[in-house]
């Protein structure tokens, strides 16, 4: 309950504030390449439930269809505005009305697209048992995520995901699952703003 309280509070307060800089960014995906403002995404959330995910598009329409569910840096379905926003994590700033509407938390496991969810072992379920987040220790190690796939040599994006990050991913996102309170997502938090502003989050599990 407190939990969700936070959530409302800061969704809201961010929503007021980021708003103008939101117009911006809205104007600036319309002016530079066809296609909506927002990309609304299938992600699985609380209990399994499908949800729409928002965030700023970055990528070109209809992406999804034309290439891999995972992206790196250099993937041809990003647009030239969408990889700056993308460095800046400026895409994911609409996630605030997700937040508002229940479907995500600020601090959870990053909702994953269906395929991969069915992957889940029995165990790994337990992922589903909490509202999915904007950040967690997961998304503070994997920050860079685009640079690992694209630094792996593997040719499919989705296969260098698999490898190099899912195994990783899902234990970090279990660890959360099992041992979350207050102030562990206060410490999730913070290790996020430190990461916008170095190369790694000084975080050590």
């Amino acid at each position: 309950m407190v939990k969700r309280f936070f959530d409302i509070f800061l969704s809201l307060l961010g929503m007021a504030v980021l708003f103008p800089i939101g117009v911006i960014i809205s104007l600036i995906i319309k002016i530079t390449s066809a296609g909506p403002v927002f990309y609304r995404g299938a992600r699985v959330g609380l209990n399994g439930e499908m949800f729409r995910i928002f965030k700023f598009r970055t990528m070109i329409v209809d992406a999804e269809k034309k290439g891999a569910s995972s992206t790196h840096e250099s993937d041809a379905r990003i647009t030239g505005v969408g990889s700056f926003m993308r460095r800046l994590k400026l895409d994911e700033l609409p996630q605030l009305i997700n937040i508002l509407l229940g479907n995500m938390s600020f601090v959870g496991p990053r909702p994953e697209v269906k395929k991969f969810v069915d992957m889940y072992t029995p165990e790994e379920r337990i992922i589903l048992s909490v509202r999915p987040g904007i950040t967690d220790w997961a998304s503070i190690k994997f920050h860079n995520e685009g640079e690992i796939i694209a630094s792996s040599g593997i040719a499919d994006a989705d296969a260098a995901y698999l490898k190099l990050i899912r195994p990783e991913k899902l234990r970090l996102q279990m660890k959360y699952v099992k041992e979350h309170n207050i102030l562990v997502d206060l410490s999730v938090i913070l290790d996020t703003i430190i990461t916008l502003f170095r190369t790694r989050a000084p975080i050590k599990l």
